[in-house]
């Protein structure tokens, strides 16, 4: 050591003294080997035996909450959170789902098929860019939840949120339509896929006083009933309009189809007073279904509406007008490049649904679409194995 080290390693807690007494000890005891601990290796408790193939023998409605199965295996709670803690077994939020018929695992198996390019089939199965498709569909946005989780000071006191029924909370339903987002070759948006949103909302004179306004005083107010009447308005005079304004005009003229549900309220697909609308200036819109009972194949139910309520209850609206204004805001700034994400996982969706032979019980892909999009590799389609699609196949033929 150099003269003056150990002075400038010393400090008020620790003096000077016992730094050179701790280097002297590190010299005879041979280097840092000399400061690890004397005791045995093996010391203290020993961890109780636990074999995770006895959870499997312990049926489902047992296996809800950590108590009760830890009283099912004969252990302390506390023994098997730490087993959680050392990933032993694992937690699962299970989500139900729709019961199937085996017509409609074929429809879904079929629809999948028909979204694979017809020209890489033969070699290797290629998803459709999905560039010329708007989906659309509806959603409740409530004022707020019932529950709602703060993170408070301890001398804060709670905050106070009352509605007149906890079973009526004000709420507004929105008919979304969006479609697959456009980047050029430096990555920049030329077109964000945002048609619209539109409330289901309208106008109304107040028909009393009251303390808050005054009688005949305009009021916002939310549709509780949608029939098909007003889907067809909605398409024809704020859908379709938008699409003609904000669609690229290079693409102008090729096919757009615009994909809804099987609710009883929409439309068919070659209702006429839409065609009439739809295929005016030279447009070529038409109307398509997905498969019933198929979330998972629509992109606003398999993403984009979660993350659009996610930034809606960031907000604290306190009336209709403020349900409105609030869910357009969220929606605008949603970015494009996530929207762009869940049409690919869309494709991922589609390429498990042809392996599970039309079922829904399968595990959404993941592909690190953002670190793919940071290294410039973020694919525009996904590949489909051939086998998978001869597998489905001979699964719609037999």
């Amino acid at each position: 050591m150099k003269e003056g080290v150990t002075k400038s390693v010393a400090t008020d807690i620790l003096p000077w003294r016992v730094v050179q007494r701790v280097w002297r000890y590190g010299q005879i005891g041979g280097g840092i080997e000399a400061f690890e601990s004397k005791k045995k290796k093996n010391c203290g408790h020993k961890k109780l035996s636990f074999n995770p193939d006895a959870i499997k023998d312990v049926p489902l409605r047992q296996r809800r909450t950590l108590r009760d199965l830890a009283n099912a295996l004969h252990m302390s709670k506390t023994t098997l959170f730490r087993r959680l803690k050392e990933g032993r077994f694992r937690r699962h939020t299970n989500a139900i789902k729709f019961t199937l018929t085996e017509d409609n695992m074929k429809a879904r198996v079929q629809f999948c098929i028909q979204m694979l390019d017809s020209q890489s089939i033969p070699d290797e199965p290629t998803f459709k860019s999905l560039y010329n498709i708007v989906y659309i569909d509806e959603k409740w946005f409530y004022r707020t939840k019932p529950d709602k989780n703060y993170y408070l000071s301890l001398d804060e006191p709670n905050p106070r949120r009352n509605v007149k029924s906890k079973n009526f909370i004000d709420k507004v339903m929105f008919l979304a339509a969006k479609a697959r987002p456009r980047f050029d070759e430096y990555g920049e948006c030329t077109f964000d896929g945002k048609i619209g949103i539109f409330p289901f909302t309208y106008w109304e004179a107040a028909k009393r006083s009251s303390r808050n306004r005054e009688r005949g005083t305009m009021e916002l107010k939310a549709m509780t009933s949608i029939t098909r009447d007003i889907i067809r308005n909605y398409l024809i005079e704020k859908v379709l309009p938008a699409i003609k304004h904000k669609w690229p005009n290079e693409e102008r003229g090729l096919p757009i189809f615009i994909q809804q549900d099987n609710a009883k309220t929409h439309i068919a697909v070659d209702d006429p007073a839409f065609l009439s609308v739809a295929q005016e200036d030279g447009w070529d819109i038409r109307l398509t279904c997905q498969p019933p009972n198929s979330p998972d194949l629509n992109v606003l139910d398999l993403g984009f509406f979660a993350a659009l309520q996610s930034l809606f209850q960031k907000s604290s609206p306190s009336n209709i007008e403020e349900i409105e204004t609030n869910v357009i805001k969220a929606y605008e700034e949603y970015p494009a490049d996530r929207s762009n994400h869940v049409f690919l996982t869309l494709q991922g969706c589609m390429r498990e649904i042809m392996l599970a032979k039309g079922g829904q019980h399968y595990a959404i892909p993941h592909m690190k679409k953002r670190s793919l999009e940071r290294n410039g590799q973020l694919p525009i389609r996904l590949q489909c194995d051939k086998q998978i699609y001869l597998d489905a196949v001979d699964f719609i033929n037999t």
